[in-house]
């Protein structure tokens, strides 16, 4: 099964700080070398041997030149949802001789994007950093936050900073006759079980937007086994009823899955083992990258907290969109 990373446990919540889920890197005081924008961008980064520019080596993360007065660097993002943070991962992949020897990182929570009257709250004090490391931290903090300051001391490159947590949404706003996106990350889904993600995550399914390519979807490996089916699972941000379903198979050509179905549950936590699974959509042929909607063919009319695609035989989706209504019962 695949249902983690190889990281702590706070590694498979969503990383909020993730481009594709919205984040933006706002200001900086200095990304001489490498700039502030690949903080956020997937992966750990890439190292190009003889790849140079004006300013010196290419690399591919957030580097500031050699500081000759006081002080330390920093860099300000946003991050694509507000939500209560677990844990960091300060990444300094391929930074050997030029890491940071410390970072430390601060948070506020603001509704707009200007900082001059700011007031930063520690969540991370300052830590020493590994050269060439996945730096992880766990954070024991149950506020919400809005944005981040990593501050490094006193200057240095950092590939990626990934911050794990739970996506907060106020369900009070919502109005129980509005229709949402109840598995969009950004309103608290969160794909927790799939039995294969050899190519690519599962947590790709429920991002903003359509897939930018093949990589920015769900796929699984060829199987051969006769009658396979894969299958991913979905705890939706809350309890709802389902009005309709977007499949979405953009990109994926010649390795689209045959078809697929969805079922629901509901369910008190993530442990499914027992859990009674009702159709929701009974299983619809599908085609090469495109995006199919279906309104008439969903079946149940109950409301959910969990939903479990299934893919036949096997194959890569894009994106999932389950759209519906929040229920009184969340």
């Amino acid at each position: 099964m695949n249902t983690k990373n190889n990281g702590p446990a706070f590694t498979n919540l969503i990383n909020m700080a993730a481009e594709k889920l919205g984040a933006k890197t706002l200001s900086c005081s200095d990304d001489f070398f490498a700039p502030m924008e690949n903080l956020i961008k997937d992966g750990r980064g890439i190292f190009i041997p003889d790849k140079y520019t004006e300013n010196g080596k290419w690399m591919d993360g957030w580097e500031s030149r050699r500081k000759r007065t006081p002080g330390h660097d920093w860099c300000i993002l946003k991050l694509g949802a507000s939500g209560v943070i677990k844990g960091f991962d300060v990444d300094t992949n391929h930074f050997l001789g030029n890491h940071p020897p410390h970072c430390s990182i601060e948070a506020c929570n603001q509704d707009h994007d200007k900082f001059e009257e700011t007031t930063w709250t520690e969540i991370l004090a300052k830590s020493p950093l590994d050269p060439g490391s996945q730096n992880f931290f766990e954070i024991n903090n149950t506020n919400e936050w809005t944005h981040l300051r990593l501050n490094i001391f006193p200057d240095g490159g950092v590939a990626r900073l990934k911050v794990y947590g739970e996506v907060a949404v106020n369900w009070n706003d919502v109005k129980f006759d509005e229709l949402i996106d109840l598995a969009a990350a950004k309103n608290g889904g969160k794909s927790i079980l799939c039995n294969d993600m050899f190519f690519s995550h599962m947590d790709n399914l429920i991002m903003p937007g359509r897939g930018v390519n093949m990589g920015d979807g769900w796929e699984t490996k060829r199987n051969r086994t006769p009658n396979n089916v894969d299958w991913v699972i979905l705890r939706l941000g809350t309890r709802g009823f389902v009005k309709k379903i977007t499949v979405d198979t953009h990109h994926f050509k010649g390795n689209y899955p045959d078809s697929c179905s969805i079922h629901g549950c509901v369910s008190d936590s993530d442990d499914i083992s027992n859990a009674e699974w009702i159709e929701i959509l009974p299983q619809q042929k599908l085609k090469a990258d495109t995006e199919h909607h279906f309104e008439s063919e969903v079946s149940s009319k109950g409301s959910f907290t969990h939903i479990k695609m299934n893919i036949y035989p096997d194959g890569g989706v894009s994106r999932l969109r389950i759209w519906g209504y929040k229920s009184e019962k969340s």
